[in-house]
């Protein structure tokens, strides 16, 4: 009979439901056709306001209407950042099997990442104030703004009562959501909880922000190549069910995956200038926390931005954290490479893909990748094509501004 329980007595944590908003479209299935068949939706985008323009690289959600899936009152109150959450949560609770069960939702968590809010509802009130002086905003502009306006909206939609709140810490929020959740089930604080990421800030103001820090690609992402010049901007939200062994089972639910171990840490150095540290550090922790060796990583889902600092850091720790076992590094991709850097929900998308990658023993490509930068440690990178492999536990890394790092390992199915 299989243990529910971990050797330190914790529950053992699974994945039950998965949902996605993303740059190919909607769900998991969809984006995982994508990445594998190695698309790439980034584009120049041309973003026009107030007369002013900016184009930049993005994987932008081609095509998508807000009354296709919401009335015109409930779009006055949701930013597009809360549309995707609620799509992508719709999604999961319907692929988990839950969608019926409101009682069971009754004591369920949320726990969500974001980076940025209602950016698109902020930037509109300065265009108001500012730009055309109304002297007034709209008045919903703080419940649209807010970054818990999303949980809010999950827990109205799924009849949840229990813990509820949203994470920030830029590129590492869909992670450190996931983390959180994790440890929630672990300790009998609830055996059931929603989790992941959400971003919507393909906006003009966003993009003159990045590009002032000099982070925004010149024409598209290239992690760890020649040419690499920075990140293209990307949007969407990845939600999960998370259950403990024990409430899974006992309902008969389809299981996708276990989360086997989080790690997190910061930088203790600088603000925007990535460390070896703190990634070294967060890593072990993971590899701690899941009871696992170097020697059992099989797969490694990069942070991978396609910024001249971050990938050259980030090949460094790789290469010293694994480099010396048997058999070298395992390889490592970078998904920013086609959906985009989606910020906040980054970590939460990029998990999904790692647990695609373990049903279908396939490691996702490194896009765009012209040969490698010499500033970077040569690393298998599987360039330009998904490649077949053998795969068991894969590694998922979000390391982020401000030093903030946070790592999931992942296995298949139990």
């Amino acid at each position: 009979m299989t243990a529910t329980r971990r050797p330190d007595g914790g529950h053992r944590v699974v994945v039950t439901g998965m949902g996605a908003v993303h740059a190919f479209g909607f769900g998991v299935d969809r984006l995982w056709r994508g990445v594998a068949a190695g698309e790439s939706p980034i584009r120049p985008l041309e973003i026009e306001r107030e007369g002013l323009t900016i184009t930049i690289p993005a994987a932008p959600i081609e095509g998508y209407r807000e009354l296709d899936h919401f009335t015109n009152q409930q779009r006055l109150m949701l930013d597009r950042f809360s549309q995707y959450t609620i799509l992508a949560g719709q999604d999961a609770v319907a692929h988990a099997g839950l969608a019926d069960d409101r009682e069971g939702w009754r004591e369920a968590a949320i726990i969500l990442g974001n980076g940025g809010g209602g950016e698109l509802t902020r930037e509109d009130a300065g265009v108001f104030l500012f730009g055309r002086r109304a002297g007034k905003v709209h008045p919903l502009t703080v419940p649209r703004t807010n970054h818990q306006a999303a949980a809010s909206h999950l827990a109205a939609a799924h009849g949840i009562t229990g813990p509820a709140y949203v994470i920030s810490t830029g590129c590492a929020s869909g992670s450190h959501a996931i983390g959180q959740a994790v440890w929630m089930i672990r300790h009998g604080q609830v055996n059931r909880v929603l989790t992941g990421g959400c971003e919507a800030n393909i906006i003009f103001s966003v993009a003159h922000a990045f590009s002032a820090v000099r982070t925004v690609a010149k024409d598209t992402c290239r992690p760890f190549s020649q040419g690499r010049t920075g990140f293209a901007f990307g949007e969407g939200a990845g939600v999960f069910v998370l259950e403990s062994l024990d409430a899974a089972q006992a309902r008969g639910a389809a299981i996708y995956g276990e989360i086997l171990g989080v790690g997190m840490s910061i930088d203790p150095t600088d603000q925007v200038q990535p460390s070896h540290e703190g990634p070294t550090v967060c890593l072990e922790r993971t590899l701690r926390d899941a009871g696992r060796e170097r020697a059992d990583v099989d797969y490694i889902n990069a942070h991978g931005t396609g910024t001249i600092l971050n990938d050259k850091i980030e090949s460094q720790v790789v290469d010293r954290f694994f480099g010396d076992r048997k058999g070298g590094c395992p390889p490592m991709s970078s998904s920013k490479s086609q959906i985009g850097h989606v910020f906040g929900a980054a970590g939460a998308l990029e998990a999904l893909i790692c647990l695609k990658a373990l049903e279908h023993q396939t490691m996702p490509p490194t896009m765009n990748w012209l040969g490698r930068d010499p500033d970077c440690v040569d690393l298998d990178v599987v360039p330009n094509a998904a490649r077949a492999g053998s795969l068991e536990t894969v590694l998922s890394q979000s390391f982020g501004f401000g030093g903030v790092n946070a790592a999931l390992l992942l296995s298949a199915g139990v």
